[in-house]
This record gives C-alpha cells, structure tokens and sequence, in this order.
C-alpha cells in the first residue's frame, strides 16, 4: 500500500481528538508506532499523560479521515464512551474494501499460525466425517483444507473457518461420548460450507452467511436434528 499524505501527522490526529473527547486532560506526549500484526487490529493506552497507540501496518496507507475515524473508536473506547456511529460506519467501510481484506488475509498467511490438534480426536475422526461430507454433498470434488480439533473446548464457538490458512478448526467439545457424530458432521459441513460460499463485502458490515450459503446449509440431511441436538449438548455441558 502507498503511504498516506496528511497535512497534520498521525500524532497530531491523536493528540487534537483526545483533547476534543476530553477537553480536561492533560495530555503532554502522543506516541503512535506501525506494528506488523497479523491483522488490521489496533491498540491504545494512557501511562498517565502519556498516549500510546499501536497501529496495524495494513492501515498505513489509509487516508487521513480513516486515522481520524479509527482515532475516535480507539479514544472512545479508552475513555469507555459511546463512539460516533458515523466514524465506526465511516472505518468499518475502509476496512471491509477488497484491498484491505486482501492485505489482512496476506498479514495473517505469512504472520500468523494456525495452531490446532490433530484430526483423529478421542471419538471422532475429522478427516473421516470430511471424507463421508465431500462424497454425500459435494460428489467427492471438495477441496480439503487443513481440519483439526482446537486446542481448547468451546461452547460459544463450535467450529470456525480461517480462510488465511485454509483451515478449519472445529472445538473439542464436540469429541466427547455425549456428542454425536450428527452434530459433528453439520458442524463440519457448516464450515465447509465457507470454502464454497466465501463472505462478501457489503459496505458497512461483511456478510458471512449470504442467502446462498443459507439456502446451501439447508440441503444438509437432517438438519433440524442437528439444530435441536446442538442446541440440547450445549445445554447439558453448561450444567456440568
């Protein structure tokens, strides 16, 4: 990406809208670094009159007014105040443009890791329940991501799919004797269904369930069974 051209610098942004959220402080340094993270995240803090900000490098070639935008959420937040809508809306349409997304998926294939546990769980073989799902939905011609058990169970996020690494992780709460292999393979199904039905862009917000998508989940056998049985395993294991 180009470097952006400002008529005030980045610290400057900073320092003028911290002064305009909170006309009372006395404000002496402002600090502003690019990090190479392995996403368009950002970070701020105040060591008494001191402002740190941390900035994803993906966004150093955006134009002044998102810095201005992203300096409102991010002092906002600091200052645990509402932030202006039109300033979120005004960010969030930046970052969900192709380039930004595309300079994401790039920061987190060559930055990041994808760390999970191999397939063959204690109950429940993924590359199993993968092979069963490309020959009965996709007539065997699904290309296989990397599929593995997460390193932690989660009940809030059963299954996700990472396009960066082509992967998906499903959660380990899911390989128990209380589970079944109905829930597995709509989870799994679900998630591949995102290699096939990628998000789109839709200005404000991305949409990563688009009526294709829907309409595709529906086709899978027994799949308000699998709806009902998730919803009961959930409410067990929280009782345990």
């Amino acid at each position: 990406m180009q470097t952006a051209i400002f008529f005030e610098s980045i610290e400057e942004i900073y320092g003028r809208i911290y002064r305009w959220l909170n006309p009372r402080a006395n404000l002496q340094q402002v600090s502003v670094r690019f990090r190479k993270y392995a996403n368009a995240n950002s970070r701020i803090r105040l060591d008494r009159d001191r402002l740190a900000v941390d900035i994803s490098d993906i966004l150093q070639g955006a134009p002044a007014p998102i810095h201005e935008a992203l300096a409102i959420l991010l002092i906002s937040k600091l200052l645990r105040r509402r932030p202006d809508p039109s300033s979120v809306a005004q960010y969030q349409r930046y970052v969900n443009t192709a380039q930004v997304q595309h300079a994401v998926q790039l920061a987190k294939r060559e930055r990041g890791r994808k760390a999970m546990q191999h397939p063959s769980g204690a109950f429940f073989d993924l590359n199993q329940v993968f092979k069963d799902l490309n020959g009965r939905y996709f007539e065997g011609r699904l290309r296989k991501p990397t599929i593995g058990w997460s390193l932690r169970s989660s009940r809030s996020t059963l299954g996700h799919y990472d396009p960066a690494h082509d992967a998906i992780v499903l959660s380990r709460v899911l390989d128990s004797a209380e589970s079944s292999y109905l829930m597995v393979s709509y989870v799994l199904f679900h998630e591949l269904l995102h290699t096939v039905h990628p998000a789109e862009s839709r200005s404000v917000r991305r949409c990563v369930h688009t009526v294709e998508f829907k309409a595709a989940e529906k086709q899978f056998e027994g799949y308000d069974q699998a709806i009902a049985a998730l919803k009961k395993f959930l409410a067990q294991t929280s009782l345990c």
